[in-house]
């Protein structure tokens, strides 16, 4: 499990990072502020628990349950979080429903904040 949180918070680093190159420099003229906002809220997260899944790996011992389920909640939180507040973006950018999605976003807020709150079960 060790493996995975440094990889995916690798992954989450670089593709924020690069998400938000996208957005400052191609997406600025393109979407709305109120769209743009939302965007960088997603690549915020995103960045956070990349950081998040990094400190997860180099304090936790991971023989325990908990450090698994906390490694596994980050990186669920983290695509259905930032990944649903993506799919929102593009689609009202393009004056197209986002009912579908909007449900998926609190689901991956819980995963984020199950993800820290096994990260301090882990840590007593």
């Amino acid at each position: 499990m060790q493996n995975l949180a440094l990889i995916f918070g690798g992954i989450f680093g670089c593709t924020a990072i690069i998400l938000g190159a996208f957005g400052s420099h191609l997406l600025k003229n393109k979407w709305s502020k109120e769209i743009l906002d939302s965007y960088e809220i997603g690549i915020k997260y995103q960045m956070y628990h990349a950081l998040f899944l990094i400190l997860l790996e180099v304090s936790l011992p991971f023989n325990n349950t908990s450090s698994t389920i906390a490694v596994i909640m980050a990186i669920v939180g983290v695509f259905l979080f930032s990944g649903s507040i993506y799919g929102i973006c593009i689609l009202k950018s393009r004056k197209l429903p986002v009912k579908f999605i909007g449900p998926i976003t609190p689901l991956g807020g819980l995963c984020l904040l199950l993800s820290w709150l096994f990260f301090i079960v882990a840590l007593t």
